[in-house]
C-alpha cells in the first residue's frame, strides 16, 4: 500500500504513544482547562464581564477588573476571576451577592409640550411622551412620575429603577417649581391661604413657597411644592375658585429648562446625575 505524504515525511519515534507527547505541568499533571465560555467568543449576545459590571453602575471598567480579580463577582453562582471572561445579558451576575442589571444607566430630560400623555403606551391611540424620546436610547426608558396631558415642562426618563423610586417617593421630598397661569388675578389673601395650607378632599396640603412671578401680571404665580399628589397644583387653585389656563414645570429635583426648548430632550450631565444621587 502506498504511504501518504505524512507517513513518508514523519520522523520515526520509539515512543509507544506514536510520538504524541501529552502536555503536563511542572508537577507532572495535565494543565487545568480554562473556565468554559458560555458561548463562542464571536457571539454578539456576549459582553465582557468588566463592561457588564461597569454598565450596572458599580464602578469603571478598570476598577471592575480589580474587583473581578479579587473574587467579588460571580456568574450563575460561580466566582469568576478570569480577565476577559464574557457573559450573556441573561446571566445571573452578582457583585458581593447583589444582582446586577447589565444595562448602562441613562438619564434623559424632556421639556414636554402640551397634548402628550405621560405613559409608555395608550390604548386609545393618543400621543405619548415616549414618541418624543424614542431616539434618545436603545434601552427602554421610563418616565419618572407624570405630567398631565395639558401640563408642560420638565419630565425625566431613565432605566435606573432605584433612582426613579427615590425621585417619586414622598419621603425624599423632591423639589418641584411650577409657573401657573390663572384666568384672573390672584389675591394676596389667597396667596396667604395657600402658604398657610389648604384642606383638600384628600387631606391638608401645604406648599413650600408661592408668589407672583416677577415682571408679569397677578394672573401668573410661581409655586414650589414637594408633594406628588395627583393634579395637586391645579386642585389647589381650583379649590379657591381659579381656573388654571396653563401649567409649566420649570424645576424638577434641581434640574432646570435652561437651553432646552419645548419638545426637545437632552442627556443629564455627569454632575447632574451625581446631584440626583445625593438626594436624601
Amino acid at each position: 500500500m502506498a504511504k501518504s505524504d505524512y507517513e513518508r515525511n514523519r520522523k520515526p519515534s520509539n515512543r509507544r504513544d506514536g510520538g504524541y507527547k501529552k502536555k503536563h505541568s511542572s508537577k507532572g499533571k495535565p494543565f487545568a482547562k480554562r473556565s468554559p465560555q458560555p458561548q463562542k467568543a464571536g457571539d454578539p449576545n456576549l459582553i465582557r464581564l468588566n463592561r457588564y459590571v461597569a454598565n450596572a453602575g458599580v464602578c469603571s471598567r478598570r476598577e471592575a477588573d480589580t474587583y473581578i480579580a479579587a473574587g467579588n463577582v460571580s456568574v450563575n453562582g460561580k466566582v469568576i476571576t478570569e480577565m476577559g471572561y464574557k457573559v450573556k445579558r441573561t446571566d445571573d451576575v452578582r457583585f458581593d451577592g447583589r444582582k446586577l442589571n447589565p444595562e448602562k444607566k441613562e438619564y434623559v430630560l424632556l421639556n414636554k409640550p402640551k397634548n402628550f400623555i405621560t405613559t409608555t403606551r395608550d390604548e386609545k391611540g393618543r400621543r405619548t411622551v415616549m414618541e418624543l424620546v424614542s431616539s434618545a436610547s436603545k434601552n427602554r426608558l421610563y418616565p419618572v412620575g407624570r405630567l398631565d396631558r395639558d401640563t408642560t415642562g420638565l419630565l425625566l426618563f431613565t432605566n435606573d429603577g432605584d433612582m426613579a423610586k427615590k425621585l417619586t417617593h414622598p419621603k425624599h421630598g423632591v423639589r418641584k417649581i411650577y409657573h401657573v397661569h390663572l384666568n384672573k388675578n390672584v389675591s394676596i389673601a389667597d396667596l396667604r391661604k395657600i402658604r398657610e395650607g389648604l384642606e383638600l378632599e384628600d387631606g391638608k396640603i401645604k406648599v413650600d413657597e408661592v408668589d407672583y412671578v416677577k415682571g408679569t401680571t397677578k394672573k401668573e404665580v410661581g409655586i414650589e411644592i414637594h408633594s406628588g399628589r395627583n393634579r395637586i397644583v391645579r386642585r389647589i387653585f381650583e379649590h379657591l375658585g381659579y381656573e388654571v389656563s396653563k401649567l409649566d414645570r420649570v424645576v424638577f429635583a434641581g434640574l432646570t429648562k435652561k437651553d432646552l426648548p419645548r419638545g426637545h430632550w437632552r442627556y443629564l450631565t455627569e454632575q447632574e446625575v451625581i446631584n440626583l444621587g445625593m438626594i436624601r
